[in-house]
């Protein structure tokens, strides 16, 4: 796959403090990449690297297989961008508003505004004055813009932020089709996994200026998955029976032997297997850990995990 964004050791310092610290981002063109990390982690500054509005301390910044310090004109025609609370006319329609745009933008095709309305689903309100709108209204205006020149790459800093629920719902299904019906790459950053767990294909966590995760959210979904301990009266006999069964068991600190299954039939046979070895049982127990538990654990450890 063709490789839209790609730094190597990118560090922002302010004085001596790194807000970024050697960061390898990784993104392929079609994908929606979430960004994800606690407010502080070093995700504005990320971006604003990325949009050449801040200069890097140290790395390098590869967007569409070019360097942004050596091709930053050309580059940022190919980008849209909604960085933090879009901005607006207040008291022109969302039509003057996106026509002014494209006007400063010198976008030639005259439809392209009644192209964007309809792609961000306010046609029936482009005559509506914008201070009118709901903030939710406004952020799909503001994607909008970001729109207007037909951009390969789409930036959004924590575009939901401050939406109720419709709104955020409203966002994300704006999101989710702009690859498939337009061929956008887009990069989202947000502080809920829970969010962009329904939007995104891949993930890059950064906490206090690392990226401490990298990969296919399937990665992150197989981190949640379910285990089961077991207390049995010996541990180490129950983990030599159940690896000779060709089973992935592993021995826990407290003597609890822990396995990577949740399928009903497979536990039964786990439990069956032990009695008749002359084991017994004192505990089966399900963990059950939530995409969200796994992105607080390690955001609160800020270790790297693979």
């Amino acid at each position: 796959m063709t490789k839209i964004i790609e730094t190597i050791g990118l560090t922002k310092k302010y004085k001596k403090t790194s807000v970024v610290n050697q960061i390898d981002l990784s993104i392929e063109q079609g994908d929606i990449y979430g960004f994800l990390g606690p407010n502080g982690a070093g995700k504005t500054t990320t971006i604003r690297m990325l949009l050449g509005l801040i200069k890097p301390s140290a790395g390098q910044i590869n967007i569409f297989g070019k360097d942004l310090a050596k091709n930053k004109i050309n580059i940022l025609k190919g980008i849209g961008s909604l960085v933090e609370y879009p901005s607006y006319y207040g008291n022109l329609t969302g039509f003057e508003n996106l026509e002014a745009i494209r006007r400063l933008l010198r976008v030639q095709d005259k439809n392209r505004v009644m192209e964007i309305l309809k792609t961000i689903g306010l046609t029936s309100a482009k005559d509506k004055l914008v201070k009118n709108y709901s903030l939710g209204m406004k952020q799909r205006l503001g994607i909008g813009v970001a729109l207007l020149g037909s951009p390969k790459l789409l930036i959004l800093d924590e575009p939901t932020n401050g939406l109720d629920p419709s709104g955020i719902q409203e966002i994300r299904e704006l999101i989710k089709k702009l690859p498939h019906e337009f061929g956008i790459t887009i990069m989202i950053s947000s502080h809920l996994l829970s969010e962009v767990d329904q939007m995104a294909n891949k993930v890059g966590i950064i906490n206090q200026g690392q990226l401490i995760f990298q990969d296919r959210i399937q990665e992150l979904r197989r981190k949640s998955a379910p285990k089961i301990h077991i207390r049995v009266n010996d541990p180490s006999m129950a983990k030599t029976i159940l690896n000779n069964d060709g089973l992935d068991v592993t021995l826990t600190s407290d003597g609890e032997i822990t396995i990577n299954e949740n399928d009903d039939s497979k536990v039964a046979y786990i439990a069956n297997r032990l009695i008749r070895q002359q084991l017994a049982i004192y505990r089966i127990q399900e963990e059950k850990r939530s995409l969200e538990d796994i992105f607080l654990d390690i955001t609160r450890r800020g270790e790297n995990i693979s």
